[in-house]
């Protein structure tokens, strides 16, 4: 019998010389294996249609604890924009690869919803530094790391909040700081902002450069310090920033 599922290709996985495996990011299974027999052959209807990146219906006999068979594909959504720029497919890049990981921990069907929509909002040209730190807040909870927006983490007072701190796992207020670095107000707000916000319901980011920088510098320590995670694609992330 034939499933439909909906689903993103993460990597794949030679497997002879002209079949691989892919794994796919499912809406209803989480991540699988599929066998795609043949698809290497350059005769093969579904050699573009089975590459890392491919977001559709994959239509597939599905097997439990074993790798499924792929039948065919039908494209959802083709990204055009964002398979047309380098940048965008470095970050497509980290955030497939951020999402693998956090799925893996946590299994939450939630990040399907999250991982897809961001994607979406990609292609539409919004900044793609904000939509990766606004993702990458929302997948700490879900890592069991979660922000502490609502007071000073050091003595849990709501008032008088004057920065952020990845050390510190998140507000600090005046009464607190050491010798952290100040940000401005605007990047305290825009940070609770971050996490809050519906993905879905951006339509527009109109966010200063220094904002945007404080809060992916704090973002890149506090997965640093409380994830454990390494990712290769986030290096390619660090170069852009650099130049």
């Amino acid at each position: 019998m034939i499933t439909k599922v909906e689903g993103f290709i993460l990597s794949e996985v030679s497997y002879g010389e002209t079949s691989k495996v892919i794994n796919v990011f499912t809406k209803e299974f989480g991540i699988i294996g599929i066998m795609c027999k043949g698809v290497k052959s350059l005769k093969s209807r579904l050699r573009a249609l089975t590459l890392p990146f491919t977001y559709g219906f994959f239509y597939i006999y599905k097997k439990e604890d074993k790798l499924s068979l792929l039948k065919d594909v039908d494209i959802i959504d083709s990204f055009c924009y964002i398979h047309s720029d380098i940048e965008l497919l470095g970050y497509l890049n980290y955030i497939s690869e951020l999402t693998s990981q956090v799925f893996k921990e946590s299994n939450d069907p939630e990040i399907y919803a999250y991982f897809i929509t961001t994607l979406k909002k990609l292609d539409q040209k919004l900044d793609p530094l904000v939509l990766t730190n606004i993702l990458e807040i929302k997948y700490l909870d879900f890592l069991g790391v979660g922000l502490n927006l609502n007071a000073c983490s050091r003595c849990g007072d709501t008032k008088n909040i004057i920065t952020i701190d990845a050390d510190a796992g998140g507000y600090l207020c005046k009464n607190c700081i050491r010798n952290e670095f100040i940000v401005s107000l605007k990047t305290v707000k825009m940070l609770r902002m971050y996490y809050y916000v519906e993905i879905k319901s951006i339509t527009k980011l109109n966010i200063s450069e220094e904002t945007k920088s404080d809060i992916n510098q704090f973002l890149t320590k506090y997965y640093d310090r409380y994830t454990g995670m390494y990712l290769k694609s986030k290096d390619f992330l660090k170069k852009l920033e650099n130049l």
